[in-house]
């Protein structure tokens, strides 16, 4: 489903408010921003009356709120005691963020959501606070605390999504890993963060789009889905699969460049939690890959229909994944 044309006001509402908040010279300008993007993300939520979107929407604000509360007692106690007043600043960028320890919340509100409002909250959602916290890494005090937040969403985006069967949550435990590698990566460079961050939202889009194409929820709804289409069988768990930074697809560059750089700044203990949580992640992507190659019928794809339009989206949404697969020929030619 969609976002009808009259919420389109909204979702410019909401960009205004991530620009607001990463372009303002003041805690008071972030506020108001953060403010105006939370307000025009729950109309978004709320498109139907149905009580999955009521709750998620009230699950949504009532932490928001909490993390506004704390952000602006934080602010005002900046001048007076500026230690203590940034260590809640972390903490209140941490909780609205959704990463580990304060990661309850993120994932009963993605189950409450369709495909295209999980795009925006695990994307677009993320862009304001990512960047306030690269503005507070100046701080060598508060480099501990999102170091430690960093291990704790690699372990427990990885342990989470394990056991179980919904596609949201697995999505959901799958953004709170990915989080560990954006915020350890803030502490090494910026223009780092930016770019993993890149990389993560084409990425995680797709696999997204996909879903809201195909109307899945659930793993059996995925595995019950047309076998009988080459395209069905192979884009889906390919894109998982690059999701989980498996190479030589997309997912494992922005991987390989921070393992580089953490090898280099001698950071061995985040290292060490953060490839353990990409083997776990890669094993219940592998799960449901597993199936769609064991449930394919040979003779049923050479028969299927031919549908052009169909192809041609896909190969569009999967084209940025599969085209690192080349990329190793390039240092051929060199």
């Amino acid at each position: 489903m969609v976002f009808p044309i009259s919420h389109l006001l909204f979702f410019f509402s909401l960009m205004l408010g991530i620009l607001i908040s990463i372009s303002s010279t003041s805690w008071f300008g972030i506020w108001i921003g953060l403010e105006l993007n939370m307000m025009s993300f729950i109309p978004l939520i709320t498109i139907k009356m149905n009580f999955y979107f009521s709750e998620s929407a009230l699950k949504y604000f009532l932490i928001q709120a909490l993390g506004s509360t704390l952000f602006v007692t934080s602010s005002c106690m900046f001048l007076s005691f500026p230690q203590m007043s940034a260590t809640l600043l972390l903490t209140s960028l941490i909780l609205k963020l959704g990463s580990a320890p304060f990661h309850f919340w993120f994932p009963q509100v993605m189950m409450g959501l369709t495909w295209p409002q999980a795009i925006i909250l695990m994307t677009f959602q993320k862009i304001p606070l990512m960047t306030i916290i690269s503005y507070l890494s100046i701080f060598p005090y508060l480099m501990q605390i999102i170091s430690f937040s960093a291990i704790s969403s690699a372990m427990i985006g990885a342990l989470g999504g394990l056991n179980t069967m919904q596609l949201r949550k697995i999505m959901a435990f799958s953004s709170i890993n990915h989080m560990s590698w954006m915020l350890i990566s803030i502490s090494i460079s910026d223009m780092f963060w930016i770019l993993y961050f890149f990389f993560y939202s084409i990425i995680s889009s797709t696999i997204m789009i996909l879903f809201n194409l195909f109307q899945t929820f659930t793993l059996s709804q995925l595995i019950k889905f047309n076998q009988t289409n080459i395209i069905h069988v192979l884009l889906i768990p390919l894109n998982l699969l690059s999701l989980g930074g498996l190479p030589p697809f997309a997912g494992f560059i922005p991987k390989w460049m921070l393992i580089q750089l953490l090898i280099d700044n001698k950071l061995f203990i985040p290292l060490i939690f953060l490839l353990s949580s990409s083997l776990i992640t890669l094993y219940f992507y592998l799960r449901i890959t597993i199936f769609f190659f064991l449930l394919m019928n040979p003779f049923m794809i050479i028969s299927s229909k031919y549908n052009p339009p169909l192809y041609f989206y896909l190969t569009l949404f999967v084209f940025f994944n599969f085209t690192f697969i080349f990329l190793p020929l390039l240092f051929l030619l060199i």
